[in-house]
């Protein structure tokens, strides 16, 4: 593992550049996971210190042509996940394309801190604690927000609670996005409808997702973490590599379900916000289509399902579909800045 300080002269070293950038502590003390995820050139492992002083890790890669234009990039995880999900190919993907790029490990999962109780947090903490992160280090160039399946959730509850500080004058308001992008979604409803669609629709399908998520029968087994998660060309060793990951990531429950339920569905954003993609893979095995086109008519925008892709599109055999499909939606995003839908 290098050393703390070309960590952190690689991270203070773009201060010229338009962005505020507060240090953050680097790794200097055992790994909390038996399976560290290895990082790929050019990649940083950072942690951002939360008010309530629990540190949260932050995979971050810079981009390789210096295009100050381009807003940059927050990445947000689901369940049994962490920041690894996106430095496998994304972050490479998108530093090389121009975008600075950032994927958040949420508290009690992959090398962040876990908070007290038995639960990682709710959809205000998770949120929260991402607004922190983009407050402390992004203030001057607003990001975009990406969310993968619960972690699009939590994307979500952020953009119901985004105010415009300079014109309603809130020190609570979470900072504004240059856009948000929700990438194979729990539903604005929660997943209590996807899962009783399976129910009545699908029975073996929806034993298959009990026994996979709830049972956590994914960590045991390859067929099924493959089919919860991947394409079916997805080789046994390297469905075993990411299984061995995911088991390692989420040491605690991101979310309590009931309670998390109960709370849904997350408010309707401001009218005339941010701009929204809806992302979503046709060989989903957790996210249905409907799940897909009720995310894609809360924010009124169309949907866009990524052919030959499942539910970790970052990860599976041809994550690049989903990246190139981003990365037009992001060509014609507004400068940061502009902010109009």
């Amino acid at each position: 593992m290098a050393s703390s300080s070309p960590l952190l002269a690689s991270f203070q070293c773009h201060s010229s550049l338009n962005i505020t950038i507060k240090p953050m502590a680097v790794l200097n003390n055992l790994p909390k996971t038996a399976i560290q995820y290895d990082l790929r050139k050019g990649q940083n492992r950072l942690f951002h210190k939360l008010p309530s002083g629990l540190k949260m890790e932050v995979i971050e890669q810079r981009k390789e042509k210096d295009e100050s234009e381009n807003p940059p990039l927050v990445f947000v995880h689901g369940s049994y996940h962490a920041a690894w999900c996106w430095a496998e190919h994304w972050l490479p993907f998108f530093s090389s394309s121009g975008f600075d790029s950032y994927a958040i490990s949420l508290l009690g999962q992959g090398e962040s801190d876990e908070p007290l109780g038995v639960v990682a947090g709710t959809l205000e903490t998770h949120a929260s604690d991402i607004a922190d992160f983009i407050e402390s280090n992004l203030s001057s160039s607003p990001p975009v927000l990406i969310g993968h399946s619960f972690g699009g959730l939590i994307v979500q509850y952020y953009l119901a609670n985004i105010v415009n500080k300079q014109s309603l004058g809130s020190e609570n308001a979470f900072p504004e996005l240059s856009g948000a992008v929700l990438v194979c979604s729990v539903p604005p409803s929660g997943n209590s409808g996807l899962v009783l669609r399976y129910l009545f629709s699908k029975p073996v399908a929806a034993f298959k997702v009990t026994l996979s998520l709830a049972a956590k029968r994914f960590q045991t087994s390859i067929p099924l973490c493959r089919e919860t998660f991947f394409s079916s060309s997805m080789d046994d060793q390297l469905v075993q590599r990411y299984q061995d990951l995911m088991k390692e990531s989420s040491r605690m429950p991101l979310f309590d379900l009931r309670k998390l339920n109960a709370s849904l569905p997350v408010p309707k954003p401001m009218e005339n916000s941010t701009k929204v993609l809806v992302l979503g893979a046709k060989d989903d095995f957790i996210v249905d289509d409907e799940g897909l086109m009720e995310t894609g008519r809360f924010y009124d925008v169309e949907p866009v399902c990524i052919q030959g892709v499942a539910h970790d599109m970052m990860l599976d055999c041809s994550w690049e579909k989903g990246a190139k499909v981003l990365l037009q939606w992001l060509s014609g995003l507004s400068k940061p800045g502009n902010l109009s839908a």
